[in-house]
């Protein structure tokens, strides 16, 4: 029976990372019926919204989708289309893992860190003050009031929600998901020492939830401590659950450790939806010269199989990838080659149907 998911190709380099991502799945024997829906850019100026409704209401019929990289202006212009999904569909939990892969030339050579990341609070939660504007003068005049904290005439605002209760389903996910895949070790990222009354409630929570979960070690790191971690021994870390702009920031880092943003797959999940996507993002400047690397797009593929529980294609799409990574003769510009997107593609595909039908693997 096939597997209905939502595909949203996204724009920059999105089109062409995930055709590729297609076509391994495709190799992979799993059938799906894509329904494919345009986001980005692009569609603002046609539709009047880089995320129309039919986008939302389609992978609420699906329940899964696939998502390419959408390119979000900065300082100006429409709000991320990631930040919008995740919060219209509640997506609370964003899953990156990062691996350390067979022939990819890195500082260490033994990373296997998962990030966590809480997905709908803190500064990302959208509750924000343009600088000059009435509602800034309103908010000025109350924290005066309240606080006796003058917010500077030439300000702009960003207010940090963090609840108990988001971080109570997050930190739960988090030891839910150690214990499932055989992880030893949950390592809260905070500023709790600073910003006691946000930072504070996701620290405190979490350590309280943690005693549920005796079989599962906590930690705790100040953030700039973890980074520095990070940076000299990462075999160290395991599971890493931060708050939502700590996990954009740390997962990136964690990137950087396996050899860049295109070897890194994530996903966005709630109780009900669920969203695959790369951890890079659009690079419009590479954009339709086939130089993408597919392989973030092409792991996170591989994340939706299991997801849907396609275990064996799931398995045979992560081991062609190292496969291929490991022969080295195919491999693009970001990893010191000169293979395009569509040749490491077809590549991946063909390792994984040889693996799929027990034949060696030739890359």
């Amino acid at each position: 029976m096939a597997h209905h998911v939502t595909l949203v190709p996204g724009d920059g380099i999105g089109p062409e990372v995930a055709e590729a991502a297609q076509r391994v799945v495709e190799a992979a024997g799993v059938e799906v019926e894509w329904d494919v829906q345009e986001a980005g850019a692009a569609v603002l100026e046609r539709e009047g919204s880089p995320l129309p409704d039919r986008v939302l209401r389609s992978i609420e019929r699906t329940r899964t989708a696939l998502k390419g990289p959408v390119t979000t202006p900065v300082g100006s212009g429409f709000r991320s289309v990631n930040v919008t999904l995740r919060q219209e569909l509640d997506l609370f939990a964003a899953v990156r893992p990062a691996l350390s892969l067979p022939g990819v030339a890195t500082r260490h050579g033994a990373v296997d860190l998962v990030v966590i990341r809480e997905n709908t609070e803190d500064l990302y939660a959208g509750v924000e003050f343009e600088r000059g504007s009435p509602a800034l003068e309103r908010l000025r005049v109350e924290l005066r009031a309240l606080a006796g904290f003058e917010i500077a005439q030439d300000a702009g605002v960003t207010v940090k929600p963090i609840s108990v209760t988001g971080t109570h389903r997050i930190v739960r996910f988090a030891f839910d998901f150690a214990r499932r895949n055989d992880r030893r070790t949950v390592t809260v990222g905070h500023k709790a020492n600073i910003m006691k009354f946000s930072d504070g409630i996701f620290l405190f929570t979490a350590a309280m939830d943690a005693f549920g979960y005796p079989d599962i070690e906590f930690r705790e790191l100040q953030v700039d401590e973890m980074a520095m971690h990070l940076a000299l021994e990462p075999e160290t870390l395991d599971v890493l659950l931060l708050p939502n702009l700590y996990g954009d920031i740390i997962s990136d880092l964690c990137a950087g450790l396996v050899g860049g943003l295109g070897l890194v797959p994530g996903a966005n999940l709630g109780w009900e939806f669920a969203v695959f996507e790369p951890v890079h993002g659009s690079a419009p400047d590479i954009a339709g010269k086939g130089y993408a690397n597919p392989t973030a797009m092409i792991l996170s593929a591989a994340m939706m199989l299991t997801h849907l529980r396609e275990t064996a294609a799931a398995q045979a799409v992560r081991r062609a990838v190292d496969a291929v990574l490991a022969e080295g003769s195919v491999r693009t510009r970001d990893i010191g080659g000169s293979s395009s997107t569509s040749e490491m593609s077809d590549a991946v595909s063909r390792a994984a149907r040889a693996l799929l039908e027990g034949r060696g693997v030739t890359p």
